[in-house]
């Protein structure tokens, strides 16, 4: 069955986002399985085929005989035009079977600019948009990955979510599920019974209660026998849990058009910014000869002539020199190139690169100018790291660096924000060093910045955020900084939108009364948020102001020691305790320690697996 006909597909800006059949993707019979599971990446086809998460869960869920899963993404503006008039309901690529129809929708929730995406897919799909309108027919909304560590802005839409990796509990739940459905229970029992199933939340059955100034005061079931807390899920033994050696292949060019291997999981390195190095928690590696195998393996599945390591903090990984000294030998002869990603800068990463003959340029991420912040955000890196490195790289033949920093962070100041093109002028200073008849040309630095944008179970948790306008006026500060540097001129500048940081902080550490904004501008027509051109500003300021709600609230605020957040129901494996000692620490402008050093106590060890227990 196709859904689309040929005149629809004709109309639409790339027709392969929509018609499956892609290489390893996987098509079963319905009447074969007990069990049909829609999986959703709420974004263009293009972004969510990039995505190893999705992958793993997809390739994990159909190796169950009694399930079969299949995929769906956002379709992209010009076809939910033609949805909309049509009355055209979503539907899956591999059957194009209409998702209302499956057991389940899945979607993975991997930035917070995607929430009106999420009521888009809902939308398309005929279900209610929420939880507490849908029926018997319905499927059971489930939403995973890092954003469901504060689910609260976007509950309301979903019937349950899933809290850490999905390795671990999702077989638990599909058997509740079949035994539920085989003995005739009702929806609203599933959920409660679900809400027992190790990391899963099922929003329904908790209340949220408010303090007069609008902070939360209470949190709590309201179904007896549910927990208080729903602990995040771990895997522990990394090198036995599942990973696709097949994974699909986009029939289009796909953002990551490559092989990508998962060399580990979390991140010993406690950067006070970085919300993915504190809920992925403990690091753990995977083995050097796991990953040989299952590096051979793809590259022959996929076809693919590129593969990439991924990882938070790769140059971290133990293994890796043996793991890479293979792949430049061994997939060198299959025609396969390596894509290196964001290395800690030194002589090894230098040799290495040196032999793939790769002279693209060179990434650092000192994330602050000054090393006071530096301190500040526990880099751990000095301004001598980031100058060796730089000198290692240009005396071996590089001239083009890629510097990327945050604006408006915690405690940070104007000088501070001067201190970024300082930084990029030594690093030119540097390069001119060398005797011109040695150099390769001239010397190309690129700064890029970001906004800061404080996120749950980080030790900025409590910080304020700047508006867009202060985000703008510190941008201007570089800016006016850079024009005085005496290389001004082999120095390019580039900053991301502040409006969508400023928005993003309020989605962030939104609590249950937001996803009444969040449906107010879905209604009003927006839809991918993360899109600059769909963007607005405007729309989402004026729908918080109509629902009776102060952006500024969870913005610019900063919160005291005891504000009970919207997420700390959630035990994400790192305590309260330690983020707060970290945030105290940042105003001291001391350094903690990376795991390999020196334990701090965080509450990962809890896992009993990965750096914590080597």
């Amino acid at each position: 069955m196709q859904m689309l006909s040929d005149e629809i597909l004709m109309q639409v800006e790339k027709p392969a986002r929509y018609i499956g059949k892609e290489i390893n993707s996987i098509k079963k019979n319905a009447e074969d399985v007990d069990i049909s599971f829609a999986m959703c990446f709420p974004d263009v086809y293009e972004i969510g085929m990039s995505h190893l998460g999705m992958q793993v869960i997809y390739g994990m869920l159909n190796q169950r005989k009694d399930v079969r899963c299949e995929r769906v993404y956002s379709p992209w503006p010009d076809l939910d035009k033609i949805m909309r008039e049509k009355n055209l309901p979503l539907f899956t690529l591999e059957s194009q079977t209409p998702v209302k129809e499956f057991d389940f929708l899945g979607i993975t929730i991997q930035y917070e600019m995607c929430y009106t995406n999420i009521l888009q897919v809902i939308d398309l799909s005929k279900i209610a948009l929420r939880a507490e309108d849908r029926d018997e027919e319905d499927p059971i909304v489930i939403g995973g990955g890092p954003c469901v560590f504060n689910t609260e802005p976007i509950a309301p839409f979903f019937d349950l979510f899933y809290i850490g990796e999905g390795e671990i509990s999702y077989d638990e739940l599909l058997d509740l599920y079949k035994e539920c459905k085989n003995a005739g229970l009702s929806r609203r029992e599933f959920l409660i019974r679900a809400g027992k199933v190790p990391g899963i939340y099922s929003p329904l059955f908790y209340e949220p209660k408010y303090n007069d100034d609008g902070t939360l005061e209470s949190f709590n079931p309201t179904v007896e026998g549910l927990p208080q807390t729903i602990k995040k899920q771990v895997v522990t033994d990394f090198d036995s849990v599942y990973y696709p050696d097949a994974p699909v292949v986009p029939f289009i060019k796909a953002t990551q058009d490559r092989v990508m291997l998962e060399i580990q999981r979390g991140c010993i390195r406690g950067c006070r910014f970085c919300q993915a190095g504190m809920i992925y928690r403990p690091n753990r590696e995977k083995n050097v000869e796991k990953l040989k195998k299952l590096a051979i393996d793809m590259i022959k599945n996929t076809g693919h002539e590129e593969i990439s390591l991924v990882s938070l903090s790769t140059s971290d990984y133990k293994q890796l020199e043996e793991l890479i000294l293979f792949m430049l030998d061994d997939l060198k002869k299959l025609g396969v190139k390596l894509s290196f990603p964001s290395l800690r800068i030194d002589a090894f990463a230098i040799d290495l690169m040196k032999k793939v003959n790769e002279k693209s340029s060179l990434t650092f991420a000192p994330e602050a100018g000054s090393q006071r912040m530096r301190d500040v955000i526990n880099k751990g890196l000095t301004k001598e790291d980031i100058l060796g490195g730089a000198g290692m790289a240009f005396d071996a033949g590089w001239n083009k660096v890629k510097l990327y920093f945050m604006l408006g962070l915690p405690k940070e100041t104007d000088e501070d924000a001067r201190e970024i093109p300082r930084l990029a002028n030594d690093i030119a200073v540097r390069y001119y060093e060398i005797p011109k008849d040695q150099r390769n040309g001239k010397v190309s630095i690129t700064i890029a910045v970001s906004f800061f944008v404080p996120k749950p179970f980080t030790p900025f948790q409590w910080a304020s955020q700047y508006t867009g306008k202060e985000f703008l006026d510190r941008s201007h500060i570089v800016a006016e900084e850079l024009k005085k540097q005496l290389n001004q001129k082999s120095i390019s500048y580039h900053w991301h939108e502040s409006d969508t940081a400023h928005l993003e902080g309020a989605l962030a550490r939104g609590d249950r009364r937001v996803a009444d904004v969040i449906e107010d501008v879905y209604k009003q027509g927006e839809i991918f948020s993360a899109w600059g051109e769909f963007f607005s500003y405007d729309r989402w300021d004026k729908a918080f102001e109509s629902c009776g709600l102060d952006m500024a609230f969870y913005t610019t605020r900063e919160r005291g020691k005891d504000e009970l957040f919207p997420w700390d129901f959630i035990d994400a494996g790192v305590s309260k305790s330690f983020l707060w000692r970290e945030w105290e620490n940042a105003g001291k402008e001391k350094v903690t320690p990376n795991c390999r050093e020196g334990c701090s106590g965080c509450g990962a060890a809890f896992y009993g697996g990965g750096v914590c227990h080597d």
